[in-house]
């Protein structure tokens, strides 16, 4: 048997427990065939020399924005570290707007509040648009900004007579019109004049993602949302785009794609009528290693930073809010149950404690209607987590999916939003492990930057910009961090089998690295560097 490549000379991490270390993988049709002495006596096309780097199995990011972190490449940065300041925001919306056509939209996205001082306004906007529309997008994707003439264009002159929205907000001036802020629901208005998207420019966008995406040494992302265009989705005709882009390899990393809730149906012509689902039945599971259908998204509520998370108790200092629900119980259950008795997984974006354990309850009532042993349904974000709530999940299969990077990027705000005695809730990660849950890692990019070795920095160390280690206890090993984000994140979506360790008859998907992760000081993780990253055998980023 001649093979296609045989990678020697790395000093290689399988993450499988039965072989854990090698020094050589054998490649053939993409998959892994054979490591070390398996490979004795066996040729190949291409004997590639690792030069005695440390060698993991390739990163694999759980809950990753693809087209919007594209988006947002190509867009405006308004990050912190990029902009830190209003004044410096309204400068760079300045210097954007005069490369413009006089009726082109303005459009940024990534600005925090939190590092600001306070939101953008619509008047100050105005100032510096030269009579452009603007929209400016939130870091948490949750809320946007627009000025007058946004407003305007969605049938508000003078932003007078903006109704409010179900389960919306839109923060209003003594007149009783708009301040320009728009949270979740209410953005619709102002999204519906810039979306559906050109289809050439989410090629572009995808491109733009997937260049960043091996870069970072993943191989392997899920896209949590697409079809919907008002919240991360592009088009209607969304997995057509990632078809298309994995078709031309303008995507080169493996994709596992889930639609919203809102593209799924009822089924009229069965006797199944609470049944939710795709034309022909199409659900989870469907495609092959590069595209693949994954679990339904639903959002239930609001984001962390924004304080719009459905919380039991208000916000600390905010008294009268406790964030918003998106759905009413009934209605997240009736759409939970649905999807579940049509077969899909369901995963479901839940940050705050109230509308974790919404979640839970319907995915409860789900399983005792129509008992699926071994569904992996799934909470995105899980972000204020109680004893009971991890309990729960754990005897209902379900797979919380957290964001370890969220610590050093949000955590000194999300611990001021919360009363002192509940920040050890905030974002856990070891006591979903002693609970029997298989922890996963993920970013949420671009809300923040997709880099696995800063997020496995923050899920070993767990401090925040400030310096303050946010939950103690929640703090993994190195072998923990790296498992989760290649193992665990594979599993969460049903793929370990072929995903996360380097063990014959897995894809030979792999990431050299500057350093051993599991070897070097905890607090020198982020500054390692991806040398090469490796697909199907194929070496798509750096020089072997």
């Amino acid at each position: 048997m001649r093979l296609d490549a045989i990678f020697t000379n790395g000093r290689i991490r399988t993450m499988d427990p039965d072989r854990p270390l090698a020094h050589a993988i054998g490649v053939l049709h993409g998959r892994v065939v054979g490591l070390d002495a398996d490979l004795d006596g066996l040729r190949a096309d291409r004997v590639v020399d690792l030069g005695g780097q440390a060698v993991l199995p390739g990163f694999h990011d759980a809950h990753h924005h693809m087209s919007l972190t594209g988006f947002r490449l190509a867009s405006l940065d308004l990050r912190p570290g990029v902009v830190d300041s209003l004044d410096a925001l309204y400068a760079a919306v300045a210097e954007r707007a005069a490369t413009l056509a006089p009726d082109a939209w303005v459009r940024g996205s990534g600005y925090d509040q939190n590092f600001l001082e306070g939101h953008p306004s619509a008047e100050a906007l105005d100032r510096v648009s030269g009579g452009r529309p603007v929209l400016l997008e939130h870091v948490s994707g949750h809320m946007i900004v627009a000025n007058t003439r946004a407003f305007e264009l969605a049938g508000f002159p003078g932003r007078e007579d903006v109704p409010d929205v179900p389960g919306g907000h839109i923060p209003r001036d003594e007149r009783g019109r708009p301040v320009g802020l728009l949270q979740e629901q209410a953005m619709a208005r102002v999204y519906e004049l810039v979306k559906p998207m050109a289809l050439e420019d989410v090629h572009h966008n995808l491109g733009l993602a997937s260049e960043q995406a091996v870069s970072y040494g993943l191989t392997s992302v899920t896209e949590p949302g697409t079809g919907e265009i008002r919240l991360t989705g592009n088009t209607p005709v969304d997995y057509h785009s990632y078809q298309l882009a994995v078709e031309q390899r303008q995507i080169r990393v493996r994709m596992t794609l889930m639609p919203f809730i809102s593209t799924l149906h009822p089924y009229a012509d069965l006797p199944e009528r609470d049944w939710l689902g795709l034309d022909l039945g199409i659900r989870t599971g469907l495609g092959d290693d590069m595209l693949r259908v994954g679990p339904v998204k639903i959002v239930s509520d609001g984001s962390f930073i924004g304080r719009s998370a459905a919380m039991h108790d208000c916000f600390h200092g905010d008294p009268g809010n406790a964030g918003v629900l998106l759905h009413e119980p009934e209605d997240l259950t009736r759409l939970i149950v649905g999807a579940h008795l049509a077969g899909w997984t369901v995963a479901t974006h839940a940050i705050g404690d109230r509308a974790i354990g919404h979640v839970l309850d319907a995915v409860e009532i789900a399983q005792r209607r129509a008992p699926r042993p071994g569904v992996r349904h799934r909470i995105e974000h899980f972000a204020l987590a109680t004893d009971e709530y991890i309990e729960r999940s754990a005897r209902l299969g379900v797979i919380p999916v957290p964001q370890g990077v969220f610590i050093s990027d949000f955590g000194d705000g999300m611990a001021a939003a919360v009363d002192p005695a509940k920040r050890d809730l905030i974002y856990r990660m070891r006591s979903l492990a002693e609970a029997g849950i298989v922890l996963n890692g993920s970013s949420d990019s671009p809300v923040s930057d997709a880099n696995p070795l800063v997020s496995i920095h923050d899920m070993v160390n767990r401090r925040t910009r400030s310096g303050e280690i946010l939950g103690p206890h929640e703090r993994l090993t190195a072998a923990e961090a790296v498992r989760a984000y290649t193992f665990g994140s594979a599993y969460a979506v049903g793929q370990e089998r072929d995903k996360g360790t380097l063990s014959p008859g897995s894809l030979a998907d792999f990431v050299a690295l500057t350093d051993d992760l599991l070897q070097i000081a905890p607090e020198r993780i982020r500054d390692q560097q991806v040398t090469a990253t490796v697909v199907g055998g194929e070496v798509v980023y750096g020089d072997l």
